[in-house]
This record gives structure tokens, sequence and C-alpha cells, in this order.
């Protein structure tokens, strides 16, 4: 691991260090289309799921890449974080398709033709469906399938990557899906969802082995973290209350914090908060601010889950690969990613090496179990043509990635 300059080189305490970087992100299965091969695809037409709709075509982005990646470059961003459809590639056990090998490779040249770092992700929620049959991540041996897959992708496409992620969000994978039951496989049970912690740590770990025996590029896993605040009428209650919050951390966060340790870097993806009483996890208040998604609307919580990750993986770099909200005024976007900037330059200012923000999402797409409600782009999709309109955040936001400084909200 390498230090990075992690306090700005000018005079102004809105700039960013010197390289620091700037993107925005997408996940094949929400933007691709038509990705039919994995569980979330059987998930959104099973009867019975809280599944709203069906992915269907999505963004076209399997087949429009070539314009969204001008579009980003023209914006002003320097990067792009996307993942890479496992059951594309691996379609079946052990075979591999060249033709969708080849594929990404367009994607990674798109990328360098407009000066933009690709960011791959290896997993982003979607699971091969024959792999899902075998167990899904339960079953000790998807690590080493997971692995296997890695390693066939970084041979193939690791000379055009410029960062890998392992995995985007285990903690959610495992949560949702084996513990809630509300992601699939529709699991609810604690025993399923620490084993699947388990199974995701020990898959990020020779994932990440297998990498970078092959590719110099950074790597790092990305997780879903959120701002864990006490909220309790009587003080009595205060410990019972962290109590609730601590055994969150640990189911959600604290065994993928500690296997980071051993990264190149951290991603923190954050979006709100979560507040706990000695009762547990508390809804918004009826006066608070909210978004589509009904979480709070908290830009704070990034700099607090910043320092979080930077404490628990003993100074491990951070690069905030997700951040965003989902809203129907653009204002809004605009005022939450100016206080989440806010807090990353706050955290700067103690020395926390912070090493970039993305924003998710480029555009509008597939929501998972909210389907197309949600609007997290800073591009803005019209379903029936595909044409693309980038929003003014968009262009705000491109401006600040140009300058590598913070600019007013009315910029």
């Amino acid at each position: 691991m390498t230090s990075a300059n992690t306090a700005s080189t000018s005079s102004n305490p809105l700039s960013f260090p010197a390289g620091f970087t700037w993107g925005t992100a997408t996940a094949a299965h929400q933007v691709e289309g038509n990705n039919w091969n994995n569980d979330w695809w059987e998930w959104e037409h099973r009867v019975g799921t809280r599944a709203k709709e069906p992915s269907g075509d999505t963004c076209d982005h399997y087949n429009l890449f070539p314009q969204d990646i001008a579009m980003l470059a023209k914006l002003g961003f320097d990067n792009y974080r996307f993942s890479v459809e496992w059951s594309r590639i691996e379609p079946e056990d052990g075979e591999f398709s060249q033709a969708e090998i080849n594929h990404y490779r367009k994607v990674l040249e798109a990328c360098h033709e407009h000066n933009i770092t690709p960011v791959v992700t290896l997993h982003h929620f979607t699971t091969p469906r024959w792999v899902t049959a075998r167990g899904g991540w339960v079953n000790d041996s998807t690590a080493d399938l997971f692995a296997r897959f890695s390693e066939k992708v970084a041979k193939s496409l690791g000379d055009g990557v410029g960062k890998w992620c392992t995995i985007n969000e285990p903690n959610m994978v495992s949560t949702i899906g084996y513990l809630l039951g509300e992601f699939p496989p529709g699991t609810k049970s604690r025993e399923a969802r620490a084993k699947a912690n388990e199974v995701f740590c020990q898959a990020h770990i020779k994932a990440r082995d297998a990498v970078k025996s092959i590719s110099s590029a950074p790597l790092g896993v990305t997780l879903a973290m959120q701002e864990y605040t006490i909220s309790v009428d009587d003080e009595s209650h205060r410990k019972a209350a962290e109590g609730k919050r601590d055994m969150a951390w640990d189911g959600l966060e604290d065994c993928f914090l500690e296997v980071a340790k051993g990264d190149d870097y951290f991603g923190v993806q954050t979006y709100t908060r979560e507040r706990f009483n000695e009762n547990g996890r508390m809804q918004p208040d009826a006066d608070m601010r909210t978004t589509i998604m009904g979480y709070e609307f908290r830009p704070q919580a990034l700099e607090a889950c910043i320092r979080r990750a930077w404490d628990k993986t003993g100074h491990v770099p951070i690069i905030v690969t997700e951040n965003g909200i989902a809203t129907s005024d653009d204002n809004e976007r605009i005022e939450y990613v100016h206080g989440a900037l806010e807090g990353v330059l706050n955290c700067i200012q103690d020395g926390i090496d912070i090493r970039g923000y993305t924003y998710w999402s480029l555009m509008d797409n597939f929501e998972w179990m909210y389907g197309y409600g949600p609007t997290f782009g800073i591009v803005a999709v019209d379903w029936k043509t595909q044409v693309r309109t980038p929003r003014p955040s968009a262009s705000w936001l491109g401006r600040i990635a140009r300058a590598n400084t913070l600019l007013p909200r009315n910029a």
C-alpha cells in the first residue's frame, strides 16, 4: 500500500488533494438489460417476492455504453465504476464466453479512448443461476468458484483495468438476502446470514489473491455503511441502545472491515443513517426529510462512515465508491452532494487518506426490488426512447471534478 498526499496542495480549504478522482458508478444488472441467467432475473419473475417489476431492457447500456462513457467524459469525470456480469462471462460451470470477454474489453477501450479510468467490480449483487443452484453464498465452494472467475477476468482484461473491486456490498446480499429474505435467495435465518458473511469474506480474500497475482492495479472491497446514532428519551436506556447498535455493526460491517486490512483501498458506500434506541432500529420521525427510498436526508452520514472505516481498517486508504440520493428534485440532489463533500473535506483536513468520490449513479436505472421508481441518476433516462438527458447536477458535479474544488451549490 502506498500513501497519498491527504492534504490539499492549495491554500483553498475547499480544494481536494492532487490526484483525487471523480467518477460515477453503475452495476451491470441495473443498466445493461436482459441479464436473464442470474438469480436476480429469476427473483424478479418469481411469484410472491417484493420485486416491483422485472428489469427487462433497463438502460440498454450493454449496447449504448460508447455514448454513455463519452457523455461521462464530456461532463468532466475521470473514472467510471461498472461491473462485469459473472453470468454472462461464465454462463455454466467452467464454460467461459470469449464473446462476452470481448464485449467488456470494448467497454474498457471506450473508457481509455475518453481518458476515463475503468474501475471494475467483479460481483455486484447478481450470481449465476448455476452457482445459486449449488447453494449460493452459504456454500463454501462458492468462494473458490468466484476466485476462479476473478482470475479469468484478470487474465483476460487486467491490462486495461485501473482499479478492482472484488465484491459490492456483500453485507447487503447477506443481510437482505439471507436474513430478511427480501433479496434472492429469500432466506430468513441468522445462521444463514452469518454463513454468507463468512463465505463472502473468504471469496474476497481468494479473489484478491488471484487478481493481485496477475494485475498490479489497486484492489479493494466496498461496504454499505450507515451512520449509527443513539436516540433515547431516558439516558438510563443508552447502554441498551448501544448494545443494539453494536449488534448491528457485528452482523453488518465488522468482519468486512477486518478482512479489508490487506487491501489497497476500502470502498465506503453511504446514503443515510440509522438511529437506535433501547428497542433497536428506529424509523425516521414524521417531521424528518426523507428520500424516495424512505431514507432520512442525511448527507453528514458520509463523514461519519469514512471516519469509522478509517479507524476500523487500521488506516486503509478510502475511496467513496458510492454516495447519492434518490430524489425528484435535482436541487435537493445538489444540496445533498454538497453536504456530503463538505464532510469529505473535513476528513481530509484531519489527515484521513481519501482518494476519490464516486456518485451513485450515472443514470436512472433498475433499483432492485424497487424497480424504476427511485431516481438516483445525475442523468435522466427516457425508458421508451433510451434518450439520456443530463440533469443540472451532472454539470455541477462535473465542474467540481474539473476544478478539484468544492463549488457553491448555485455555481
